[in-house]
C-alpha cells in the first residue's frame, strides 16, 4: 500500500506547487491575472475602473481597450439593469449619441472571435463578459458587467476582466427604478457613461519622497480624459444644434 501512496503525494505536491495546465497560459502566467491597463467609465453615480484577462481573450481584450482608448464609450449607456445579475452597456453603434470620426466608426463597426475558456467562470460579482448576438462570433462593443455569480453564462460567453474599483457604483445602479421589455430588465432613467478614461499600473519606484509610483503617468491620463470629455460635451451639443436646424438631413 505505500508505494501508492507515495505515488499519488508526490502528484499532489506536484500540482499544487505547479498549478494545473488549464489554470495557467503557454508562459506559465496564471489566465486571470490582470492587465497593467485599466478603462475607466465616468458616471454620475461614481465611476468604474476595469482590467483585462489578456490571457485568456486577447482579441477581446484589445478590441475594448481600442474602444476606450479611441473614447467610443463617451455619451453612449448602461441599457440593462438586471439587479444580482447584469449591468450591460449598449453597443456603441446604438447608444452613442455623440458623432463618431471615420476612424471611430471603423473600430465601433468591428467584431471579435468566441473567446471562452472552460476554467475560466462567470464566479463573481464585477466579471466582464462580452455580449453577442445567436453567431458566437457577433461580439461587438457591447459587454456585461456581472452583479452577481452567473453560471449559466460559462462558455457561451467570453469573460475577459473585471472590475478592480467601482463595485459601490454599480450597487448604485441596482437600486434605480427599472421596467422590463421582453427578457431585458431596465432602467427608467439614462445611465450615461459621461466620459471614459484609461491609464496604465505603474509599478516603477517613486520619483520623488512623498510620490507613490504611478502617480504622473495616471494623473497625466486623468488630465487627457478632462478635455476629452470637453470635447465630447461640445460635439454632443453641435450634434443636437444640427439636429434641430437641420431637419431630415
Amino acid at each position: 500500500m505505500r508505494a501508492p501512496q507515495m505515488v499519488f503525494f508526490g502528484l499532489a505536491l506536484l500540482l499544487a506547487a505547479s498549478g494545473t495546465h488549464a489554470e495557467r497560459g503557454a508562459g506559465g502566467e496564471s489566465l486571470t491575472a490582470l492587465s497593467r491597463e485599466r478603462l475607466v467609465f465616468q458616471t454620475e453615480w461614481g465611476d468604474i475602473h476595469m482590467a483585462f484577462y489578456p490571457n485568456v481573450a486577447p482579441k477581446t481584450v484589445d478590441h475594448i481597450r481600442r474602444c476606450g482608448e479611441l473614447g467610443l464609450y463617451n455619451t453612449n449607456h448602461f441599457f440593462r439593469v438586471d439587479r444580482g445579475f447584469v449591468a450591460q452597456t449598449a453597443d456603441i453603434n446604438g447608444g452613442r449619441t455623440a458623432p463618431m470620426s471615420e476612424a471611430q466608426r471603423a473600430v465601433a463597426d468591428l467584431n471579435v472571435p468566441f473567446e471562452v475558456h472552460a476554467d475560466v467562470k462567470h464566479s463573481k460579482r464585477g466579471i466582464l463578459s462580452m455580449a453577442r448576438g445567436d453567431d458566437p462570433g457577433s461580439g461587438g462593443s457591447s459587454f456585461s458587467i456581472l452583479l452577481g455569480p452567473a453560471p449559466h453564462l460559462d462558455m457561451n460567453y467570453a469573460v475577459f476582466g473585471e472590475v478592480t474599483e467601482g463595485l459601490e457604483t454599480l450597487s448604485k445602479f441596482e437600486e434605480l427604478p427599472t421596467r422590463t421589455e421582453g427578457i431585458f430588465v431596465m432602467p427608467t432613467q439614462r445611465i450615461t457613461i459621461l466620459s471614459t478614461y484609461t491609464y496604465v499600473i505603474d509599478d516603477t519606484p517613486a520619483a520623488r519622497p512623498g510620490q507613490t509610483a504611478g502617480d504622473g503617468q495616471k494623473l497625466c491620463s486623468e488630465a487627457l480624459a478632462e478635455v476629452q470629455a470637453r470635447y465630447d460635451a461640445q460635439a454632443a451639443a453641435l450634434e443636437r444644434i444640427r439636429a434641430e436646424r437641420l431637419p431630415g438631413r
